[in-house]
């Protein structure tokens, strides 16, 4: 079988994470985050809409630049003032063109929560996103071992900020709840084909506990792709190509925010 994007994208950052030196069980003593909660912020509550997670992102592996000229504190402070209920920020440099920097540039400059999304597989990298101000973690569970994945939900939880637990399937799903999640989110893009397939995604969502909370990622294009959404149950959305190449990136954050959510039945 031909490596997936994503098999080479570990591959990458288990080489970096082996040459990291750093002693993670000495630095999680010391650091610890105290602020907005991350799974708060995505609850629905009285909110009658799907919550927003707006990413930065200036290219993909797939699509190539997005936009090379990307400020990511202008953009972050766009998408709070249009609603959004967190931000995701890319923090991988060699294959998305992030940065730790465009994570503390948020920080800096907004105060909804933070996802960093990159390609966890260290103890050390769970700990980078809490140092630098992150709410919440990606945790990828087609690039895990149970063993890892157990280990970075429970030190993501004992130092304040939350896991967001991305799967592809129900087998994935089901690996992502032993291991402790309490925010899953399904990918709906395969990771071989790169089709979008929302019918999947709605599979998998269907047999997800009830106090689970959902996020869709990935083929969330325009208004229609986030109603499909909300009507499978989802509680939130990931979205960052549909933003960061928009004309209008407030106006098209604005008007996903107004789809109504739909309780899972």
């Amino acid at each position: 079988m031909e490596p997936t994007y994503l098999d080479t994208i570990i591959t990458s950052h288990r080489h970096r994470a082996a040459l990291d030196t750093r002693d993670w069980r000495e630095r999680a003593e010391e650091i610890h985050y105290e602020g907005p909660s991350f799974i708060i912020s995505l609850r629905q509550g009285s909110s009658p809409y799907i919550k927003i997670i707006a990413e930065v992102k200036r290219r993909s592996p797939s699509r190539g630049w997005l936009d090379e000229d990307l400020d990511a504190a202008v953009l972050a402070r766009v998408y709070r003032d249009s609603d959004a209920a967190a931000v995701s920020v890319l923090t991988d440099e060699e294959f998305f063109a992030g940065s730790l920097e465009d994570l503390r540039a948020v920080r800096r400059t907004i105060g909804l929560p933070l996802l960093r999304k990159d390609f966890t597989v260290s103890e050390n990298d769970v700990l980078d996103a809490v140092d630098e101000g992150a709410n919440a973690v990606l945790l990828i569970v087609a690039a895990l071992s149970d063993e890892e994945l157990l280990s970075f939900i429970e030190l993501s939880h004992r130092c304040g900020i939350d896991a967001l637990v991305e799967v592809h399937d129900a087998h994935e799903a089901t690996r992502a709840l032993d291991c402790g999640a309490r925010i899953v989110g399904v990918n709906q893009r395969n990771l071989s084909t790169f089709e979008i397939d929302p019918d999947i995604a709605a599979s998998v969502i269907a047999d997800l506990p009830r106090d689970c909370l959902t996020v869709c990622e990935s083929g969330l294009v325009e208004v229609a792709d986030v109603e499909r959404a909300a009507q499978a149950g989802f509680d939130a959305v990931l979205v960052g190509e549909a933003f960061v190449t928009s004309s209008d990136p407030g106006a098209t954050v604005k008007a996903f925010s107004l789809v109504p959510s739909v309780s899972r039945g």
